[in-house]
Parts: C-alpha cells; structure tokens; sequence
C-alpha cells in the first residue's frame, strides 16, 4: 500500500511539473519562429521554421544588453545589501537580550502585513523630496531592509547554541568577529534560501522601477519588455527572446545555492 501511495503521488509531482514547464519550452521553441507562425491560428506547437532573427533584433531594436546589465546590477546589489542587513539585524534578535526586544521584533513583522500598494505614494514622494528620482538610489535604499529577511535569519541564528558563543566571547572574540567568523558560516542554509527568494524579486520587479527611473539607458529589463508591445501589435518573436534570455540569471542563481536551499528546507522540515 506504502508503494502505491509513493508511486501515485510521484505519478502526481511529475503531472504538476509538465503542466508548469511546458510554458516556458513553448515560449523558448517560439523565440525561433517568425512572428507570422507565433499569431497563426491552428499554428503548431513545433515551428515550421526556425529563426534567429528574433535574437538578433532585441539589441537592435531597443537597448537590451544595457537594460540586462542595469536589472542585473539592482539585483546583486539589493541581494547582497538584504542578505548582510538581514543578518545582522536577525542576530540582534536572536542573541541579544535588551528590553523591548520581542515587542520591537513583532513590530518589523508587522510591516509585512502592510499591503505593499499603501508605500508606493509616500515612498514616491519621499524619493522626490531627496532628489533621487531617475537614480538607482531609489531602486536600491528603498530596499535595503527586508522584514522577512531579519524573520528568517531570526528564526535561523535561534537555533545556534549560545555556548558557543559564549566561549568566542571568553577567548576575546568581538560581536562583530563572531558575527562574520561564526553566525554568517553557519547561516549558509539561509543565506541561499533568502539569496534565490530576494534576486528573483528584485529581478522581476517592475513597477518601482517605472515609476522611479525615466532615462531609458538607465531603465531596467523588466520595463523594457513593454517596448514589445506597439501601437499597431506585439512582437512576440522579440518578446519571447528577450524573456527566455532574462530568465537566464534566475536560473544560474539556483543553481549555485539549490543545495544549501534544499538542505535548509528539510532541515526546517525536519525540526
């Protein structure tokens, strides 16, 4: 009984995995055909010609590198910057006993209740007021701070001992050494799960960006899809080669911490 429930229920993941895949192979088989076949009604799954012109004329047509090199720019930066701040903050939670603690902890988890939509006109304004409208400073100070990066290092860095830490002390190890010689080592699982979840919003984010950046050699990819989309049609020959090559860096990134992401999954699985 054990071995059919197992064989049925991967019978079922495997079901759910073509349905979610088979998308995206569509939209990279259709990046090869001409535009004609792409809007064909009764049009085959499999082109009846195949094209690279639909790579070729994305940096022709709009500055696409330069829009790929701007998303990737924002995206390490604000990774990076979360992953560190989100650390930092999340041992101070964990380890440091002060009074207010809990009260100003759910204080940041709270904000994650705050609808993001209710921020987008004073964080505008404020953006406005500073100067920083069409700079990358309002793309990436903005999102320095991540209250479900300090829930999840919090949550992560509890599970320390505190005799070790202790001990660091005792042998004269600083907070900060043992911040970046201990906590940040042993918070690898973490920092993969957070590194994946934060690049690939930051990523895909596109309304801040339209809103904060006018310069088109400063604007991100993201927005520069929409130039796609003409008065008179879509070109979706172009459309599909520029998003099968923007999800190059997601995928990359996953593959770099998949392990420490998974192996953290099944250890909180497991506690």
């Amino acid at each position: 009984m054990t071995k059919i429930k197992t064989t049925l229920f991967n019978l079922i993941l495997f079901i759910l995995a073509i349905i979610t895949v088979i998308p995206f192979v569509w939209m990279l088989i259709s990046s090869f055909a001409p535009n004609s076949e792409i809007v064909k009604i009764g049009g085959s799954f499999w082109p009846g010609q195949f094209t690279l012109n639909n790579y070729v004329n994305i940096q022709e047509n709009f500055n696409f590198m330069r829009m790929f090199a701007n998303s990737l720019f924002i995206a390490v930066t604000t990774t990076v910057i979360i992953i560190y701040t989100s650390a930092l903050i999340g041992f101070v939670f964990a380890k440091f006993k002060f009074k207010g603690n809990n009260l100003l902890f759910s204080i940041v988890l709270s904000t994650m209740m705050i609808p993001w939509a209710v921020t987008i006109i004073p964080k505008y304004e404020m953006m406005m007021d500073f100067g920083w409208l069409n700079t990358y400073t309002s793309l990436i100070v903005p999102s320095m701070i991540s209250a479900f990066g300090i829930f999840m290092f919090r949550q992560s860095i509890s599970q320390i001992s505190d005799e070790m830490l202790e001990a660091a002390r005792v042998d004269g190890a600083s907070d900060w050494f043992i911040f970046h010689k201990i906590i940040l080592p042993m918070s690898r699982n973490t920092i993969s799960s957070l590194a994946i979840f934060q690049f690939l919003w930051s990523w895909e984010d596109f309304l801040w960006p339209y809103l904060m950046i006018n310069d088109q050699n400063k604007q991100l990819l993201p927005v520069g899809l929409r130039l796609f989309n003409g008065q008179y049609g879509t070109d979706y020959g172009g459309l599909f080669a520029a998003t099968s090559i923007s999800i190059i860096p997601v995928i990359i990134i996953y593959l770099i911490f998949q392990k420490q992401f998974i192996a953290g999954i099944q250890s909180g699985t497991g506690k």
